[in-house]
């Protein structure tokens, strides 16, 4: 896999500015500042999906102290003490003020400049169910929209629901006619997978079990269900993922649900660290080069977003 030049962060770093990129953040992009010898913590570390795999099975006193899955402890966790106990778990681990990454102020910082240049806004997509770059977004002083999966059962089971800035949440019931978002005055995010809402738990959404999972794959085309606004920038946008390996079967099922067996026709790249092992490297490559146009770089996180920072700054890059 070659390794990211100059104008590789040059040419990212003007596409995130020009609105052309939308950044794809996954489990890993939480661990982007955290030392590799340092577990998660409450409050200071958001965890990695084995620490709350861990969490849980700790909380429900799951019978194998060695299984890290956390769809299946998720699952035994709903079977055993029912999904309202679940969320329960889920909520008090997410609603704990875990500071944003350098990624999630860097990506914070590009509303500013795309409204400099008179660009459409920042459209960050995400599978993770914590509040980060909502959180990092606020603090930079920026409105935004948050938009999220109901994994929940329920007369908006399978649809999206839509949180605009000035509060209160809002069913999106026809997707193609829903005019509530304009990504041409602020910044929106797409939550895939559901997401924590700090006001009221009962509001929470997550796709964590099992069978949420399954009924994931078993319902219609949920990226129908997407609004067409943000479907018709996806379409039109190179793609970032950041924290992802294309091993976890989540986010495979993920781009097959929004986009089918149609491969990305926009050049993207995928940042992530190098396997350990030459097969594991032949399988994450081959499976990022079965969705198409995906350049796979082997940086770590945070080392590439103080490139991509030091290219908008101007300043020497970092190291």
């Amino acid at each position: 896999m070659p390794t990211p030049d100059a104008r590789h962060f040059a040419r990212v770093a003007t596409l995130l500015v020009d609105g052309d990129v939308v950044p794809f953040l996954g489990a890993g992009a939480n661990l982007c500042d955290r030392p590799d010898d340092v577990s998660w913590e409450l409050g200071r570390f958001a965890p990695s999906g084995a620490e709350l795999a861990h969490t849980l099975a700790e909380n429900s006193r799951f019978p194998d102290p060695h299984d890290q899955d956390l769809l299946r402890i998720s699952q035994y966790v709903d079977a055993i003490l029912g999904e309202r106990r679940l969320y329960g778990y889920l909520h008090s681990v997410f609603d704990a003020d875990y500071p944003p990454s350098s990624l999630h102020r860097f990506l914070a910082r590009l509303p500013a400049l795309m409204r400099a240049n008179a660009r459409p806004q920042l459209l960050i997509l995400t599978t993770n169910y914590d509040d980060l770059a909502e959180r990092a977004l606020a603090a930079a002083g920026e409105e935004f929209d948050v938009v999220w999966y109901e994994a929940k059962r329920g007369p908006m089971h399978g649809r999206f629901l839509h949180r605009p800035p000035e509060g209160g949440v809002v069913p999106i019931e026809r997707p193609n006619k829903y005019t509530g978002l304009d990504l041409g005055t602020r910044a929106g995010i797409l939550k895939l997978h559901g997401a924590i809402d700090r006001d009221d738990a009962k509001r929470d959404s997550y796709v964590v079990t099992e069978n949420s999972y399954i009924d994931y794959l078993a319902e219609g085309d949920v990226g129908e269900q997407i609004p067409f606004v943000l479907r018709e920038r996806m379409a039109d946008s190179h793609f970032l993922f950041l924290g992802y390996s294309m091993r976890d079967w989540n986010l495979r099922v993920i781009l097959n649900k929004i986009w089918g067996a149609q491969q990305l026709d926009l050049k993207s790249w995928a940042v992530q660290r190098e396997p350990a092992d030459a097969a594991t490297r032949d399988v994450e490559e081959a499976l990022w080069r079965d969705r198409g146009d995906v350049e796979l770089l082997y940086v770590p996180l945070k080392e590439y977003v103080a490139r991509l920072e030091a290219e908008l700054a101007g300043a020497p890059p970092p190291g």
